[in-house]
């Protein structure tokens, strides 16, 4: 197992969680039918609400207590291609939010091109979409971008990633 950090301009995200755990050998094919290429993924994270706690006659520490668990967005960048594929899932989500929800994962490659890590999100709806910013006098590339809201993100390890099954889609 190799120990050096893995770069961070090599990446997947695709909308298909099972993607993450695909033995290294079909996991090369992916880049061959990933539907879309993004230039930019921010966000995988997450945060725990804690609330300080004094006890009476303690003096010297205050409690901390967890409250609650939320995940940050998950903001997909990418240049403006012809094909509406990140407008149709943000408009399906206006119409029914529930229908429109997705599971996928963000697929971190190595220096060979094979999966060094993943996380899959779960329960993942478009929550903003954002258009090209547009200037004549700039030569830039159009970039649109989509904020994804979701219920959780799963840390896919390399070395377990052949031997597990995705997460079952919970009727979504």
């Amino acid at each position: 197992m190799n120990e050096d950090p893995l770069p961070k301009y090599r990446f997947l995200v695709t909308l298909d969680p099972g993607d993450a755990y695909l033995p290294p050998a079909q996991a090369l094919l992916l880049p061959l039918v990933a539907a879309g290429a993004f230039q930019e993924v921010a966000g995988l994270g997450a945060q725990l609400e804690v609330t300080a706690y004094p006890e009476g006659g303690r003096n010297d520490s205050v409690h901390q207590l967890p409250v609650r668990h939320s995940w940050n967005r998950i903001t997909l960048k990418r240049g403006v291609v012809r094909d509406a594929g990140l407008w149709s899932w943000y408009q399906a989500g206006l119409a029914d939010s529930l229908g429109a929800r997705r599971d996928g994962a963000v697929v971190l490659l190595g220096p060979d091109g094979a999966p060094g890590a993943a996380w899959a999100f779960h329960g993942g709806i478009a929550a903003k979409w954002s258009g090209p910013d547009l200037h004549a006098e700039q030569n830039a590339i159009a970039v649109e971008s989509l904020e994804i809201a979701h219920e959780g993100l799963t840390r896919v390890l390399d070395d377990t990633a052949a031997s597990m099954s995705p997460r079952p889609n919970r009727g979504r």
